[in-house]
């Protein structure tokens, strides 16, 4: 692994499968720091296999086929429909992105995105791949599934800072949001 790029205002989120929560714990922390600091979510899609074809096999929902090369980054701007980053923008992020990106192209994408967004940002991301390349503040790991863990998931699993179930409350409220003696705004765990 190359050597990975600090990110410490953003906590990522990632999962052992599809469907366990990640925009629901999102969620959770944005209105919790939606008040006091500016948020800003990206949700990305990292796409493997044959170039514009399906990944999951079959027809699918026409994400993976709608790029054939590099990268594509759309900013959400619709709060009335149900896909989760039109969810993230209605619990109160000031800005949502969606990265769809191949793979060898993660890291030019998310360089996009940063150079998009306010310097003082905290960002909220729901990812595994990411974290191949760099080092967020706070990495949560999802591990809710009882089937085959998602082998983007299992190559970082091992360097989550935090793994949990069936996120509580109480267990969110490990993860805070502080300033540094540059005051810069990084997520941080703490004991509960």
């Amino acid at each position: 692994m190359n050597k990975l790029i600090a990110v410490p205002q953003m906590i990522q989120i990632g999962s052992t499968g599809r469907n366990s929560g990640k925009t629901v714990v999102a969620k959770n922390l944005i209105h919790r720091f939606k008040q006091q600091h500016t948020l800003v979510a990206l949700k990305i899609i990292t796409i493997t296999g044959a170039r514009g074809k399906c990944q999951r096999g079959g027809v699918g929902c026409g994400i993976c086929t709608s790029i054939d090369s590099g990268y594509e980054l759309t900013e959400e701007k619709n709060r009335r429909g149900k896909k989760d980053t039109m969810e993230l923008l209605k619990a109160g992020c000031q800005q949502v992105f969606l990265l769809k990106a191949f793979r060898e192209h993660l890291l030019d994408g998310f360089e996009a995105f940063l150079a998009q967004i306010p310097a003082d940002a905290c960002i909220i991301c729901e990812s595994n791949s990411l974290r191949s390349y760099i080092r967020p503040g706070i990495f949560l790991m999802l591990n809710n599934q009882k089937k085959q863990v998602k082998p983007t998931a299992a190559s970082v699993y091992n360097l989550a800072d935090l793994v949990m179930t069936a996120p509580t409350d109480q267990e969110l409220m490990q993860i805070s949001i502080q300033a540094t003696a540059t005051q810069q705004e990084v997520w941080a765990t703490q004991a509960v």
